[in-house]
């Protein structure tokens, strides 16, 4: 496992980048990519919409790069247990703020649409177990040190069982609303490139705890290249391991 951190101008910009560096490196067969929700995300993936949309080049868009998003896969990484139309909803602000703009991608695979929440964490599981490798993960860092939906003292943070790769989890604390669905820690595991963001202030605390070595949901994370691109407002005075100099500004 390889772990890195980046001081980064742009977290969303930085995100892009490095996301369609992997979308276009030499590769054979689909690519399977999991994406996340809030804030930072929405950013990150209007970001990378603008980088990878098809006619990038042609609206000038600074670097764009040709993407064949017919040959990516999409799926979620956690999700909230609300109607696909709702404003909590991850899919809905994945789609609105990526998906419709790069084309038609190969596929696309919504987290929850109704349901017991068990029930559709059991249909998600089905749906992930055949990829034994996954191409890359995207996460956040919650002011909690919560990743996907791994909430610090949640039932889903404590699976070990490289088997079991998506359940239904929620708050213990109630202070992240609705029920939730999320990649367990083995699940995250399976992937050749974990990358998180994170930005702003409300992460500094979070973030310098992670950095000193507590043990958080996210510090948990294992992966076979794990990157953290944090902006100069979620880092504030913490020194990043590795010097965790500029990169992609």
């Amino acid at each position: 496992m390889r772990t890195r951190y980046a001081l980064v101008e742009s977290v969303g910009a930085a995100f892009a980048r490095t996301v369609a560096a992997s979308l276009t490196a030499p590769r054979a067969g689909r690519f399977s990519l999991f994406l996340s929700g809030g804030p930072t995300a929405r950013e990150a993936y209007r970001e990378l919409a603008v980088l990878t949309a098809p006619d990038a080049g042609a609206t000038g868009a600074p670097g764009g790069q040709t993407v064949d998003w017919s040959t990516v896969d999409v799926f979620l990484g956690d999700e909230r247990c609300v109607p696909p139309d709702d404003t909590d909803s991850n899919h809905r602000m994945i789609t609105e703020e990526l998906l419709e703009h790069v084309g038609p991608v190969g596929s696309d695979h919504p987290m929850y649409v109704s349901g017991r929440p068990d029930q559709a964490a059991a249909a998600y599981q089905r749906l992930v177990a055949p990829l034994h490798r996954i191409d890359l993960v995207h996460l956040g860092l919650g002011p909690d040190g919560h990743c996907a939906s791994l909430f610090p003292g949640s039932t889903a943070l404590a699976i070990d069982d490289p088997s079991v790769l998506v359940v239904a989890d929620r708050d213990p604390t109630a202070n992240n609303p609705h029920d939730r669905i999320t990649l367990t820690l083995p699940a995250i595991a399976r992937a050749r490139q974990v990358v998180f963001t994170v930005s702003g202030t409300s992460k500094q605390g979070a973030l310098a705890r992670l950095v000193a070595g507590d043990d958080l949901p996210a510090a948990r994370v294992r992966a076979e290249d794990v990157l953290w691109l944090v902006d100069a407002g979620a880092a504030g005075d913490t020194a990043l391991p590795g010097g965790g100099g500029e990169l992609l500004r």
